[in-house]
């Protein structure tokens, strides 16, 4: 492109509002983090362009599409992720900008194997390596955003990190599924009103669609009714038709109506929409206090988490296990997980429903299904 919207250069620096200059003349306190943090603020227009109103909304325009480039959820853990690191560097008296390989290094030991005074981490907790991993993402991102390049397959951060795998890896933790008689246990708690069916239908829906959190919530009625939309809806005959913008890109998630209507998703969603009188905007909305009217505001998706750790608790799923245990085990996550362990279809399809890429992912999410389903150990004559 003839005019680039990212800020590479030191003169452009200053219109993005991001230091790239030596420790000493760097801002500090909290008006550098909140500079630091800005991720969008990398865009602007070239040191020798005369700014004018249309240019302006431009670089406005493009700045929130850069914003839309990863999710809400992502962007905040990077912005986090940053404002920690740039903390951790001033303890430690030096900058975060430019990037240096072997201060990361350190400070990527210092998360593994924390030495005391790290901020953010109670008694100097140390992060699972899957964490650590993240943390260092969020990193090479932000400098991307800022215009530098960090290396992560320079010896100070491959080495240190291929250690700290080594010598900390653990096997993932998962959440547990919630299999068809949980889901119908679980519905069976919730009260018969307005936030009951809206709740009845979210955990029907998410289950029979294998949905996230997040895509449960960011659905509408229709399309583009709202600017924040993750989707739509289209009700038929044969069930529902989900259209999500979601995590892998759009897709198309079909729902059927089931064998009766006390455990139908469709049922259960036709049922909040017209008692809710909900025919535009978002299909999950908030209640008044008296549950007797449905709101404008869109849920969150920690409702649905909320939701998910309330309902298994007053079913008493898993109850030979205490309370706090049983909160760990099961999460938003957990419908997804109980959608690929339960359907006893071909694995392509399951793979489809769930917006998989590969059929290797598709597999983490089946907890136990496969297991000893084929035996080598007679096949191979023993």
């Amino acid at each position: 492109m003839a005019r680039s919207l990212t800020n590479n250069s030191t003169k452009s620096a200053s219109k993005a509002g991001i230091s790239s200059s030596a420790p000493h003349e760097a801002p500090h306190g909290d008006e550098r983090d909140e500079r630091e943090s800005a991720s969008g603020d990398g865009i602007a227009l070239p040191a020798h362009i005369a700014g004018s109103g249309t240019l302006d909304r431009l670089v406005d325009t493009a700045r929130d599409y850069a914003k839309a480039s990863t999710a809400e959820n992502t962007n905040k853990a990077y912005a986090a992720d940053w404002k920690h690191f740039a903390r951790w560097c001033r303890l430690k008296g030096t900058d975060p900008l430019p990037p240096s390989p072997e201060m990361i290094g350190l400070y990527l030991t210092d998360l593994a194997a924390p030495t005391g005074g790290s901020p953010s981490q109670s008694a100097s907790r140390p992060l699972s390596v899957s964490t650590i991993e993240r943390r260092l993402s969020g990193l090479a991102w932000n400098y991307a955003q800022r215009g530098f390049v960090l290396d992560r397959k320079n010896r100070h951060i491959a080495t240190v990190l291929a250690g700290i795998k080594r010598k900390h890896a653990r096997p993932p933790v998962q959440k547990a599924a919630i299999l068809a008689e949980d889901i119908l246990a679980m519905v069976a708690t919730l009260p018969v009103d307005l936030r009951g069916l809206r709740d009845r239908a979210i955990l029907l829906i998410g289950y029979a669609g294998g949905l996230r959190r997040s895509e449960i919530v960011s659905l509408d009625v229709h399309k583009d009714d709202t600017p924040d939309s993750g989707g739509w809806i289209e009700i038929l005959d044969e069930g529902a038709a989900l259209t999500l913008n979601a995590k892998t890109g759009w897709r198309e998630v079909e729902i059927g109506r089931g064998s009766s209507d006390q455990t139908c998703p469709v049922n259960a969603l036709e049922q909040w929409l017209h008692f809710a009188k909900i025919d535009f905007g978002p299909v999950f909305v908030r209640t008044s206090r008296d549950g007797k009217r449905a709101l404008e505001t869109r849920l969150s998706d920690k409702h649905v988490a909320r939701l998910i750790k309330r309902t298994v608790l007053d079913a008493g799923i898993r109850s030979e296990l205490p309370e706090k245990d049983r909160l760990a085990l099961f999460s938003g996550h957990s419908l997804r997980a109980g959608l690929a362990s339960s359907a006893e279809v071909d694995e392509r399809y399951v793979q489809k429903q769930l917006g998989h890429a590969s059929a290797e992912m598709t597999r983490r999410y089946q907890r136990r299904r496969d297991r000893f389903r084929v035996n080598l150990t007679k096949a191979a004559g023993l």
